[in-house]
């Protein structure tokens, strides 16, 4: 049986994973910060079926000290402070987690068993300002935020420490990739969750920043399985993953709320408030070298996407507003 170790297991991502891990049949172990709150509904229904243990991606320490405790096959990096608007706030935490955290991991790995497998994620928002109208793995980068500066600085040292030490380690370069496990503060979950709000009288208003933004949206169960591929090949390598398709964040807000039957414009203000520092306004990812060489192409489109995140945020809304998890729901609305 073989085994991972995954970093952000409570994350949309790492969840995602675990299942597929477990279905896959192994045996699968999360990294958890230790913290005063839960993080852990994303994965309570696998509770029983994870391993977990306590380290940070800020302490080397306890990294070397769970890899070798756990003597894993494949290790996978997502965990981040993945949220661009607090990157620009908490800039050196952001460095010290998602540029900084993958260091560290590489580093543990060598020292402890370079034979082990490692998956990073790195990141659409590494693109940054771009000029063609596809990103693959040879475009340039050119970063918009503290948190995609960090996220190239993690995908160079992961290349480096490829060619340097001969680790097998990849790196996923991902594009926009969504569920209704994704944060309520990111904008594909903040407009699924009001959709349902309003639809069931919650709220009046969804506020926005930028609506002409595009962005190349996939499904986030789709994208783990990639992350798996890559870890099965011979050699590693670096893969765009994406859906070819771009979408505007007004797009967003038409299909959303037309699963809903309102008409999008009577309820969605621009608030500059939401406006980013250096806004991205354009990315699409070119999956050739994946589908070639991994043989990879997500399953859901984005039409079924924006129905599955509005359709969940309707039924977590209904049974909230029945009295069901009463005191979770209020909290949640905010923050």
């Amino acid at each position: 049986m073989k085994r991972a170790l995954i970093t952000g297991l409570t994350g949309q991502d790492g969840s995602y994973l675990a299942e597929f891990l477990l279905d896959k049949g192994y045996e699968v172990h999360g990294i958890l910060r230790r913290a005063s709150t839960s993080s852990m509904a994303r994965v309570e229904h696998l509770q029983d079926r994870l391993t977990l243990h306590h380290a940070d991606l800020l302490d080397l320490s306890s990294l070397i000290h769970v890899i070798q405790k756990v003597e894993a096959d494949e290790i996978y990096n997502l965990a981040a402070q993945s949220f661009v608007p607090t990157s620009f706030e908490q800039a050196l935490l952001t460095s010290e987690v998602t540029a900084l955290g993958a260091c560290r991991l590489l580093e543990a790995i060598r020292l402890i068993n370079p034979k082990i497998r490692f998956y990073q994620a790195s990141s659409s928002e590494m693109f940054g300002k771009v000029e063609g109208d596809f990103q693959d793995e040879d475009t340039k980068f050119h970063p918009r935020s503290p948190y995609a500066v960090s996220k190239v600085y993690a995908h160079h040292m992961t290349v480096n420490y490829r060619e340097s030490y001969g680790l097998h380690a990849s790196s996923g370069i991902l594009f926009n990739h969504e569920s209704e496990r994704r944060g309520i503060e990111f904008v594909t979950r903040k407009i699924s969750s009001h959709v349902a709000m309003i639809k069931h009288g919650f709220k009046e208003t969804l506020k926005l920043g930028n609506l002409e933004a595009r962005r190349d949206w996939g499904f986030a169960g789709d994208y783990v399985k990639v992350m798996w591929a890559m870890l099965q090949e011979e050699r590693p390598d670096d893969y765009v993953i994406a859906t070819g398709v771009t979408h505007s964040v007004q797009d967003f807000c038409e299909r959303a709320f037309a699963h809903v039957d309102l008409d999008w414009q009577d309820f969605v203000e621009v608030d500059e408030r939401f406006q980013r520092v250096a806004e991205v306004e354009y990315l699409c990812g070119n999956t050739a070298k994946a589908k070639e060489k991994l043989g990879w192409s997500p399953e859901l489109d984005f039409s079924q996407l924006v129905a599955r995140m509005v359709e969940s945020d309707l039924e977590r809304v209904r049974k909230s507003s029945s009295g069901m998890h009463r005191r979770n729901f209020w909290y949640e609305q905010l923050v």
